[in-house]
């Protein structure tokens, strides 16, 4: 029997099922397997992968959909994999086409590679912002912070999904409420019992990722990086927006080093909703 064409292999839904395929397609790229994170994704968002009748998957993505149940205000796209085998076929473009049927009139984001760029613009994605991944062994330092941080508790979860939506300008519930499961360590920054700030710090290979980093300042911010570092024996990485120069630069002089930019795009928007001057880095760049 004939091997069927590409272009006639159906999209269907991803699950946990498919969590290994997944792997499998990330390490076919070059991507670390990222199991963890993947596991998260499926979960908390809609996956979406075509099957190889050779066995695997030849192509996958995943998409988180926050605001209100089935009236999403954005979603997120991310994990756009094609298996090397099959590249420069046109099976990303058809995939990214499905999903943006699939989301209708539903605004959405992604972080986009140099190598996927030109793809997104070619479906009508812009460019509206940019982060930097930085990467390495936290070095301790300079003046201590006067900003109280500590070890988030249940109390303190729905404290965090307000702050979190007033910042991110929709309701991230789905995604928040597994931070406890997933991270090895959520922290929140207070003032006089108000929640000022929170972060988390989740494994992922051999780093621990930095994210999401809400924070009401730039302080605040160090002082939650700060804190979880001094708890952790692994290197930290986290993705950055660089409007926010001042973190950066404190970031590098700890240690951290640039390793690469993404860009952040948007489609059905022209910016992303909510406050970015207290958002300073997402949970993963595959979820906002």
């Amino acid at each position: 029997m004939p091997t069927p064409s590409l272009a006639a292999l159906p999209i269907r839904r991803l699950t946990l099922r498919d969590l290994s395929a997944c792997a499998d397609l990330s390490e076919d790229r070059g991507w670390p397997r990222e199991e963890h994170k993947w596991g998260l994704l499926l979960s908390a968002g809609k996956g979406f992968g075509i099957d190889d009748p050779e066995g695997g998957l030849v192509a996958a993505c995943v998409v988180t959909e926050y605001g209100a149940w089935q009236q999403p205000d954005l979603g997120a796209i991310g994990m756009v994999l094609v298996a090397g085998r099959h590249a420069r076929q046109g099976v990303g473009r058809r995939l990214m086409r499905h999903v943006l049927s699939v989301m209708g009139t539903t605004p959405l984001t992604l972080h986009a590679t140099p190598y996927g760029r030109p793809l997104y613009e070619e479906l009508g994605f812009k460019v509206t912002g940019r982060a930097e991944m930085l990467m390495g062994r936290f070095t301790p330092g300079g003046p201590e912070s006067s900003v109280a941080t500590r070890a988030a508790t249940a109390e303190d979860l729905p404290a965090i999904l307000r702050l979190d939506e007033e910042v991110f300008g929709t309701d991230r519930t789905p995604l928040i409420t597994r931070l406890p499961a997933f991270a090895d360590q959520l922290r929140v920054a207070e003032e006089n019992g108000r929640l000022i700030g929170y972060t988390a710090a989740w494994p992922n290979m051999d780093t621990h990722v930095v994210g999401p980093l809400i924070a009401r300042d730039t302080e605040t911010a160090r002082a939650l990086i700060a804190s979880l570092a001094v708890r952790t024996e692994r290197p930290l990485r986290t993705d950055i927006d660089v409007r926010h120069e001042e973190l950066l630069a404190w970031a590098k002089e700890r240690g951290l080093a640039s390793v690469a930019f993404n860009e952040v795009m948007t489609y059905g928007i022209t910016d992303l909703p909510g406050d970015w001057t207290r958002r300073f880095a997402p949970l993963t760049v595959a979820a906002g």
